[in-house]
């Protein structure tokens, strides 16, 4: 096997859903690529489940397992908080690093993970997959068509009635529903509504339902100008949720969901020449007219399906392996973790 074919070996610190259900599930769809040599975790069943499965070692702490020098990729899927400093332990021990979302509880932490990585040389991405999402990739292609003109407003809403108690509705692990759930939606957002700078940054975050501490209602509005406004809404507290995407601009406009979406546009120039009329209009009546809609079209993810969802591993590899640039590169996310940290400023939540 030629050093452009040689499988990547890696490290899973975490077996929770994260680690097991979403990495070792993508990693074990690329035999050819990835092989689950070591993991960590402080369940010691899910530490066996993973050795029969992979055939892997193991290790009772996430220090032992740096220790691994077959270990060349190592995937931190550890509680929120635990993402920072296990990235940066990983990266000094010289490895190549996946970090679950969010990157970390700060900006500062954030910095200083790509400073680390910089400084040793070693790779760092953050595991944001949804950038890989049927139904983004589609709304990301009609956005940049041009159809719908000047994209005025994106809405996004993530809605559901519910509690939760486990570890993520609790600050002192980094949860709430904006660390947890945000970063998926918060990256989407900030992808397609462009430009580098931070935008202005409105928040509101409540714990509504949630037996933790930490927020399971984020409401977080974004403004930059020369760029689309994000209204981007997170709650546990929403029994007739709305559909996830609505998109206003100026020639026409989106809706849909992760099932379906659907959009409509029309042509400026099949509009008939209007000027202002300062006169009373006739018979006190609004003004009126009928837009020449083209057909509407539809996106079925059935008939038109987007990436595979082991594509941030495939493309990891091209970067590993063959020199390719780095697809999530953690510079394209400090900007969301500067407004997470804007939003829990504002929202301290004590």
């Amino acid at each position: 096997m030629s050093q452009k074919e040689e499988i990547v070996k890696v490290g899973i610190a975490g077996l929770g859903r994260s680690g097991w259900n979403i990495h070792a599930k993508h990693i074990e769809t690329v035999p050819e690529k990835f092989q689950v040599v070591a993991v960590t975790d402080p369940d010691e069943g899910r530490m066996k489940e993973a050795a029969d499965k992979f055939g892997c070692a193991t290790y009772p702490d996430f220090e032992a397992l740096l220790t691994d020098d077959n270990v060349e990729l190592q995937v931190v899927a550890t509680p929120s908080h635990l993402h920072a400093p296990c990235a940066i332990q990983a990266l000094k021990a010289g490895k190549d690093v996946v970090c679950e979302k969010p990157m970390a509880t700060s900006l500062a932490e954030a910095d200083e993970m790509i400073a680390t990585s910089k400084e040793t040389g070693k790779m760092l991405s953050i595991f944001q997959n949804r950038r890989y999402a049927a139904d983004f990739v589609k709304v990301r292609q009609v956005l940049e068509s041009g159809k719908l003109g000047r994209i005025v407003m994106i809405r996004i809403a993530v809605h559901g009635f519910g509690r939760r108690w486990d570890w993520q509705t609790l600050k002192e692990y980094g949860g709430g529903s904006l660390n947890n759930t945000g970063p998926h939606f918060l990256d989407q957002a900030l992808q397609l509504m462009g430009g580098d700078e931070v935008p202005e940054v409105f928040c509101q975050l409540e714990c509504t339902l949630t037996c933790g501490d930490a927020d399971d209602h984020a409401k977080v509005v974004l403004r930059l100008p020369g760029h689309p406004m994000i209204d981007m809404e997170i709650t546990a507290a929403c029994p007739y949720g709305q559909p996830t995407w609505l998109v206003m601009g100026t020639q026409g406009g989106l809706a849909g969901s992760t099932k379906e979406i659907k959009w409509k546009y029309f042509d400026p120039k099949d509009l008939p020449a209007r000027e202002v009329d300062r006169k009373p209009t006739p018979d006190r009546s609004y003004n009126r007219e009928d837009v020449p809609w083209q057909p509407e079209e539809t996106w079925d993810p059935k008939k038109e399906p987007g990436p595979a969802g082991n594509q941030f591993y495939v493309d990891l590899y091209e970067t590993i392996r063959n020199g390719k640039p780095l697809h999530i590169t953690p510079e394209s996310v400090r900007r969301q973790m500067a407004v997470l940290e804007e939003c829990h400023r504002q929202c301290p939540l004590d």
